[in-house]
């Protein structure tokens, strides 16, 4: 599997990513995940809608729970034509049980952990932790990337408004 150094931190301390690392004009490559009942999800589910995929590293963190409560608010405004996603290793057991606590309703929470299908397809596994590392996606209903942001420091937000935007022009 291909490294990658040198492209982020955890409180400033390097970590390797794993995978092969997509750009803005790929295609975006399919993956499946299972939700929160198990079943299993692709990136082909979604096929012919605008999909922000939000990879965090678990939802028992405070910054995932801040990116994901407010990615859920945002989705509010965007439609049925956007769909929101947020990835993590998180099992699909915990990522339930945090969404009803989180009151979570607008965004789908899809679990990487079993073979991180995910995260290998678009470079985002953390070598070290077997965590997904904190970037945000734009896939337009076309399947093509047409916004990528990876935080650099894992533990800092996105900027949710230049991902909505993205979102709102791929409309």
């Amino acid at each position: 599997m291909t490294e990658h150094t040198g492209i982020i931190t955890f409180q400033g301390n390097p970590l390797t990513l794993l995978g092969t690392p997509v750009k803005v004009g790929d295609t975006a490559p399919d993956f499946t995940v299972a939700a929160n009942d198990l079943s299993p999800k692709t990136l082909a589910d979604f096929k012919g809608k605008v999909v922000i995929l939000s990879a965090v590293p678990s939802l028992d963190t405070p910054v995932c729970d801040v990116e994901t409560r407010r990615f859920n608010q945002e989705a509010a405004n965007l439609g049925d034509k956007v769909t929101i996603l947020t990835l993590s290793t998180d099992l699909p057991f915990a990522q339930a049980r945090w969404c009803g606590a989180a009151g979570i309703d607008a965004v789908q929470t899809l679990s990487d952990h079993k073979d991180l299908s995910f995260g290998t397809a678009y470079g985002l596994v953390i070598k070290e932790l077997r965590l997904l590392t904190r970037a945000v996606l734009v896939v337009n209903a076309a399947g093509k990337i047409v916004y990528q942001e990876l935080i650099p420091e894992i533990t800092s937000e996105p900027d949710y408004a230049a991902a909505i935007a993205a979102a709102k022009a791929a409309l």
